[in-house]
């Protein structure tokens, strides 16, 4: 028997196609959209508004074919971490960060990464193969269903009825539709850059108004500096954008990032600076993880400033405390130097923020991702994507 086509792989565009194909009319697909990402339904029988005939015919030729949960743990600070089966030994991590005006769907891309980045333990497990589609747009589908369930049980993790994310009040078919999942960040396992393709299709699905209609302010990318492929994502899907940055200078950024070696700083600033063009915000966010003794001095803060300042990009830096994991070979910076650190950037005029570390107790903090991966590189290289100098 012929394997079923997983609906969760289409946009809306790719899914009005194939059902043209199938002899439908074009509104149909956005009746299915709807019933799958607005509604989380994968039963067709249960897609009452659909001619009969149309349903039997999903039956025996389509899927909404779901990431089955291998585990899943609750911190005691309300953060969520699952564990997604990707099949032949292969599990990704997928976390939910609720606050009390979002809830943060932190969203893997591959399984495992190639980048291999010394301070992030996603990286020592190396890495297996991109995830399709559905397998990113299914984290988000599951996470909804799962935390609408939590709220059913008396845990605190839904979203008021009555209005969306942004306040807008829903229709009436809407209000019952609780979806607690507000901002997905495209920050978990894997490089979502590496992964072009399933991921923008992935990222148009979540901004889409017949599926979850998040904003693009709402949807973050984050990248450790695949330069060729930000510019394509300007063109392709301009969302909020967060740089990996780490360090205030190519020395210790190649030292901790490889990337680097292929996209040094100031190549990589200027695709910012360029993005910003089309960005829905009016700065890049800049993450930088806190390294004692590698990245964490006064004089690094201001020579971050420095940089940042002559490369002329709007800046928002995001400062994170170090998230220790066995054989990491760093240790965590201490508070009061993340202070200063933070101090000198406000002085310069930058807006820095201190991240609060959350799921540290279930292993779910910034760094700690590691899932289940069967290595597929014989040896950690760096997954990159050339791009021509021009003549």
């Amino acid at each position: 028997m012929a394997e079923r086509t997983n609906l969760l792989d289409f946009t809306l565009p790719r899914l009005t196609e194939w059902l043209a194909q199938q002899g439908e009319k074009p509104f149909r697909a956005k009746q299915v959209f709807r019933w799958i990402h607005q509604r989380g339904v994968a039963d067709f029988a249960q897609m009452t508004d659909l001619a009969k005939s149309l349903r039997e015919k999903l039956e025996a030729t389509a899927e909404v074919r779901l990431p089955s949960i291998l585990s899943e743990h609750r911190s005691a600070d309300g953060t969520v971490k699952w564990l997604f089966d990707v099949g032949v030994g292969n599990g990704i991590e997928t976390v939910f960060i609720p606050e009390d005006d979002r809830g943060t769907l932190c969203v893997s891309s591959q399984v495992g990464c190639a980048l291999d980045c010394k301070f992030c333990s996603t990286g020592r497990q190396g890495f297996n193969r991109d995830l399709a589609v559905g397998e990113i747009v299914g984290q988000l589908w599951v996470a909804n269903r799962r935390l609408a369930e939590m709220a059913d049980a008396g845990l605190p993790y839904r979203l008021s009825k009555g209005e969306d994310a942004d306040g807008v009040p829903l229709d009436v078919e809407e209000r019952d539709e609780r979806r607690p999942v507000t901002n997905v960040v495209m920050m978990g396992m894997g490089e979502p850059l590496n992964n072009f393709v399933p991921v923008t299709d992935a990222m148009e699905v979540m901004l889409d108004d017949f599926a979850y209609g998040l904003s693009r302010r709402r949807v973050t990318l984050s990248t450790s500096g695949v330069v060729p492929q930000i510019r394509k994502l300007k063109e392709r899907l301009p969302v909020a954008l967060a740089v990996s940055l780490h360090a205030p200078n190519d020395a210790i950024r190649s030292r901790i990032m490889p990337v680097n070696d292929a996209y040094p700083i100031a190549t990589l600033l200027a695709a910012c600076r360029d993005y910003l063009e089309v960005a829905p915000r009016d700065f890049i966010t800049f993450e930088y993880v806190m390294l004692k003794g590698v990245n964490d001095a006064p004089d690094h803060a201001r020579e971050l400033a420095r940089t940042l300042k002559a490369a002329k990009v709007p800046a928002k830096f995001n400062l994170i405390p170090f998230n220790p994991f066995p054989d990491s070979g760093f240790e965590k910076t201490e508070r009061e130097r993340v202070h200063l650190f933070q101090k000198i950037l406000i002085d310069a005029g930058y807006v820095a923020t201190i991240r609060k570390t959350r799921g540290d107790d279930i292993d779910a903090a910034c760094g700690q991702l590691a899932g289940q991966v069967v290595n597929r590189m014989k040896k950690k290289t760096v997954q990159v994507h050339r791009q021509a100098r021009p003549h």
